[in-house]
């Protein structure tokens, strides 16, 4: 198991919580996600052997969020 987080631009809207966490919760091999709003970020515990991070970075940003660190 491995955990990531990212730094998203400002998050503006509590709804983006419900957005981001339902989208990259489905993905497979994704364990838990948490998005803090206050802080804008996202952290993510997933299994390597079957998602990458590059590959949750690009869903979030997919979704709208831009990824700054």
């Amino acid at each position: 198991m491995t955990t990531v987080k990212f730094q998203l631009e400002p998050l503006t809207c509590p709804s983006c919580i419900k957005k981001i966490e339902g989208k990259v919760g489905k993905i497979d091999g994704v364990e838990e996600v948490k998005v803090l709003f206050n802080s804008s970020k996202v952290k993510a515990s997933y299994n390597e052997e079957k998602v990458s991070s590059e590959e949750l970075k690009k869903v979030i940003e997919n979704l709208g969020y831009p990824v700054v660190a």
